[in-house]
């Protein structure tokens, strides 16, 4: 079994992340790149003490960030969760 807080890095809050969690009770994770959707269920559950119905996962690519010289850099890629929680649960983020 992974550590539960290395898997589960940091909520992710937007627009539209909000609009999912009103419309269909699912939230957004950033995670582990090498985490997978069994690890991400097994410590939303832990975590939290909520019961999860289904993950969904993808990977991000970092954009290429260039400042006015031919050199440039790249953020790094990350991999992002959207976690669907049983009908009547919610995460407290507050």
């Amino acid at each position: 079994m992974r550590d539960l807080h290395k898997v589960i890095q940091t909520i992710r809050l937007s627009e539209k992340a909000t609009l999912l969690g009103e419309k269909n009770n699912e939230y957004v994770f950033k995670v582990d790149t090498e985490a997978t959707k069994i690890d991400i269920k097994h410590a939303i559950e832990k975590l939290f003490g909520k019961k999860v119905v289904g993950v969904r996962t993808s990977n991000v690519s970092g954009k290429a960030k260039r400042e006015r010289r031919a050199d440039y850099g790249r953020t790094n890629h990350w991999k992002k969760a959207i976690v669907r929680l049983k009908e009547g649960e919610k995460i407290d983020l507050a």
